[in-house]
């Protein structure tokens, strides 16, 4: 693998699956090999955004995981192993952290531009294993433009620093949405403070990304693959390739 980019929040709701699945279909659409480690083991959301349903098969004495229908994106999550997808994941942080561990080393992922880890929100158990075990090339962070949801993901920004992982940049979710009458932007939730977390953090990366009804429903349908809004795609490509400039 040439890069691996860890994807968190630190506050859950703030939209870092899809945007950690995103990120994914707007590089594979560009011809990269890309994967996604839903890392998230109790409450994964990878394969439900892009509909993988196929279960993880014995490659030697690792694991092989599926691809997507279309673009041939890597995923594994603990959702693809379980009998029934709805039931629960009831561990605790010891056998989390151990999970994540045998996960991160068994897997074969194969010749990857990138490998996405999406993490659980929090600073524990999960995303705590995560950044010890894995090597890790940068953490991007996803927030919205509510305060409250800033001072959280700052929470993780201190994790990933305190444990020497690079600070890649940060998503702002929902940040703005496109009038539906006369097409000029507003921002529902208020001008966010991307900009003042980039100057103190010392990250050059922040990339804003629109509310879109259509993201919504195609990853409740499992289809995100499909979606195609340039507004959304194009920022995050960009964002990625100046964070890894060689990619």
């Amino acid at each position: 693998m040439a890069r691996v980019l860890a994807v968190g929040s630190g506050k859950g709701g703030v939209g870092k699956s899809t945007v950690t699945a995103l990120s994914a279909v707007a590089l594979a659409r560009r011809g990269l090999k890309v994967g996604i480690f839903d890392a998230d083991l109790t409450g994964p959301s990878i394969p439900k955004l892009l509909g993988v349903t196929e279960r993880p098969t014995g490659y030697g004495e690792g694991i092989l995981p599926p691809v997507t229908s279309t673009l041939k994106i890597s995923v594994l999550s603990m959702n693809l192993l379980l009998e029934d997808p709805s039931r629960p994941v009831i561990w605790r942080g010891p056998l989390i952290a151990q999970a994540i561990r045998q996960f991160w080393g068994e897997t074969v992922w194969g010749n990857l531009d990138l490998l996405l880890v999406d993490l659980p929100p929090g600073t524990s158990d999960a995303p705590l294993t995560v950044f010890q075990t894995a090597r890790l090339d940068g953490f991007l962070a996803v927030t919205t433009p509510q305060g409250l949801a800033g001072e959280v993901m700052e929470k993780s920004l201190h994790l990933a620093r305190e444990l020497d992982t690079p600070l890649a940049g940060v998503v702002e979710n929902q940040s703005y949405a496109l009038c539906p009458c006369c097409g000029k932007t507003f921002e529902p939730f208020g001008p966010g403070n991307l900009q003042s977390i980039q100057d103190r953090w010392g990250m050059d990366v922040g990339i804003r990304l629109p509310l879109d009804p259509d993201l919504a429903a195609l990853g409740d349908r499992g289809k995100l693959e499909e979606y195609r809004n340039d507004q959304v795609l194009t920022p995050l490509e960009e964002g990625l390739r100046a964070i890894f400039p060689v990619m």
